[in-house]
């Protein structure tokens, strides 16, 4: 009976646990019509495929609604509706921002069509839309099919995190309006860039003025990333301690790209978010569509004659848009530090506080999410810095390649309250930043040794005084 009962309670501890493995996530997917659902099915199919539960409405759904009583009913939001001029229900733009800031991922497609909201959401998340509102991208030197506002394009990130190791072969054909990237955010960055000679303007209307997006300064698709993992309490094993000014308001370069058509954003709070200025991009007929780029070299440029590279059966935009997904929605490059220790050398138990020149230890565990399981995430780039003011150690952590990151160190010869912290961003991972507080104390008075060898010379100057002085008292007392 008492074996029943504590399978039952083991069950009972693991539950939750268990449904948040593999339970599926729940996206929400805004469209402009229902017809969406047909003619973008095989991007939608991919995400059911891998265990994704979708709600389609109408983004004029007088019933839309993302939260109740305070929790947030999806892990994800789509929005393929870029002429929606108000959302339905309680959803405005505060609302889709507050989701994003709660840490949930957003995918965004917009066209040539985009209504002020839209662009409104997107202006928000950082990203800059061409002034003019006819505007779309074109490009005479990478396109397909004869359309020059058919943009081919395989200038990738190189990045196995955000697109897979499988390499891309085919071009990704992209058809509609580009953005611009802050170049003071960082976070931002270019996935899928256009070629030289691409830029934004109106096709029904001859330039007056030369484009104001043009080039390479153009990206097709970027991805902002950024990280907020929580703040665990000073009596946990681990402590998140995050940046200030985190909200995603507040941090413009969260969802930033150029001129870019297409970005990726992963706010400070791990959110990730997808921007792209071709809701085409996932359609079925691209998906479809076999692809021939035009390409010109040195000769037939100068006679003004495209030449064209070879010919693709199917463009490579269902590849791209299923790999970008998996990143988004934290498939892939979404990382957990846990079981962090410090301790003494040849101890277990972990001290309230260390005394200067001890000798200590210290390690964290590192997981990867593979999609399906925690898997240990191998590299060698992760430091540790012991931190007062100024880091006083830093030092690169071994690994046994099974998830376990560890080294040793002595404790510098100085006092006060010091920070272990491991700050660790890498391109396209979640960042992790783990700090841990320890007081630091110099030796007690009876720590230290009874005689010192730096104290030598005074040792001798005191005894030979003494000695000098009991001469002399003999010689004057008893020399006549």
């Amino acid at each position: 009976m008492s074996n029943h009962l504590s399978i039952i309670f083991l069950i009972l501890i693991l539950l939750p646990f268990l449904t948040q493995s593999f339970s599926p996530k729940k996206v929400l997917i805004l469209l402009d019509d229902f017809s969406l659902k047909s003619s973008h099915s095989l991007y939608f199919t991919s995400l059911k495929n891998r265990n994704y539960h979708l709600d389609f409405h109408l983004a004029t759904d007088s019933n839309l609604k993302l939260s109740q009583h305070g929790e947030y009913l999806y892990d994800g939001l789509i929005l393929f509706s870029p002429t929606v001029q108000k959302f339905g229900g309680s959803l405005d733009l505060n609302s889709v921002l507050g989701f994003v800031d709660s840490g949930r991922n957003l995918i965004l497609a917009v066209d040539e069509s985009a209504s002020d909201l839209v662009k409104e959401i997107a202006t928000e998340c950082g990203v800059d839309f061409d002034e003019d509102s006819g505007a779309v991208v074109i490009d005479h030197g990478s396109f397909a099919d004869g359309d020059h506002m058919l943009i081919a394009s395989d200038d990738f990130i190189d990045s196995d995190v955000i697109l897979g190791k499988e390499k891309i072969e085919a071009p990704v054909l992209f058809k509609g309006i580009g953005h611009a990237l802050n170049p003071v955010n960082s976070q931002v960055l270019k996935v899928l860039s256009a070629s030289p000679w691409a830029y934004s303007a109106n096709p029904e209307s001859k330039l007056s003025s030369p484009p104001s997006l043009t080039g390479s300064r153009i990206s097709l698709v970027s991805v902002v990333q950024t990280t907020l993992s929580r703040v665990a309490k000073a009596s946990e094993t681990l402590c998140l301690v995050l940046p200030d000014n985190i909200g995603f308001r507040r941090i413009k370069a969260i969802a930033l790209f150029s001129p870019d058509d297409f970005k990726i954003l992963q706010a400070r709070n791990n959110a990730r978010i997808l921007i792209s200025g071709s809701l085409d991009l996932f359609s079925n007929r691209l998906f479809k569509s076999g692809v021939q780029k035009a390409g010109s070299s040195t000769n037939e440029e100068l006679m003004g004659k495209p030449t064209f590279d070879d010919r693709y059966l199917r463009s490579g935009n269902e590849q791209f848009t299923t790999e970008l997904s998996r990143w988004v929605f934290n498939e892939r490059g979404h990382l957990k530090a846990v079981n962090v220790r410090h301790n003494k050398v040849g101890e277990t138990v972990e001290p309230s506080m260390y005394r200067i020149t001890d000798d200590l230890e210290y390690s964290v565990e590192i997981y990867e999410w593979s999609g399906t399981s925690w898997e240990p995430y191998v590299s060698d780039d992760v430091q540790i810095q012991f931190y007062m003011m100024s880091p006083y150690v830093l030092k690169t952590l071994a690994t046994d390649k099974k998830g376990l990151y560890y080294t040793s160190f002595k404790v510098p010869d100085v006092y006060g309250v010091f920070q272990f912290k491991v700050e660790y961003h890498k391109l396209g991972y979640t960042s992790l930043s783990l700090a841990k507080q320890i007081p630091v104390r110099p030796f007690r008075h009876n720590e230290y040794e009874r005689f010192l060898t730096a104290a030598f010379p005074y040792y001798g100057a005191s005894f030979s005084t003494m000695a000098g002085f009991f001469v002399f008292s003999i010689i004057y007392l008893y020399n006549k």
